[in-house]
């Protein structure tokens, strides 16, 4: 990785990421494509094909209640309400509740309970698996 000294450098140094890893999911994602439209609607099938939309799931009930994480949630909520300095990351062990956070975030937007920046946003969980 190019950036040193940054904690999340460093995090995903110590998870073994390294640049050429990241490269090479971009490549799968891609399939050997370039990137030549300037069409959203076409980057939104990679998407599909390897991310799982969580607001429709929670739109069609497919994730359960998320109990005991409204401060995170809402934590979130504040960090991308802001005009600036607004991307969260939410790095933790496994286990912790971090993909909770993210799917109790997609059932407050499923469910219009966010402010008007947040009102019909999607989000998408990617599984490099794939």
């Amino acid at each position: 990785m190019q950036l040193r000294g940054d904690n999340f450098t460093d995090y995903l140094t110590n998870q073994g990421i390294t640049e050429q890893k990241v490269r090479n999911v971009v490549e799968k994602i891609r399939g050997g494509q370039k990137v030549t439209s300037k069409n959203q609607e076409d980057n939104y099938q990679s998407l599909e094909k390897y991310g799982t939309d969580l607001v429709k799931a929670a739109r069609e009930n497919k994730l359960g209640p998320i109990i005991g994480r409204d401060e995170e949630i809402l934590d979130v909520i504040r960090i991308l309400s802001r005009k600036t300095k607004n991307n969260p990351v939410l790095i933790g062990a496994p286990g912790v509740g971090k993909t909770a956070v993210v799917e109790g975030l997609a059932l407050r937007i499923a469910s219009n309970d966010v402010p008007e920046n947040l009102k019909n946003k999607t989000i998408f969980q990617l599984d490099m698996a794939r």
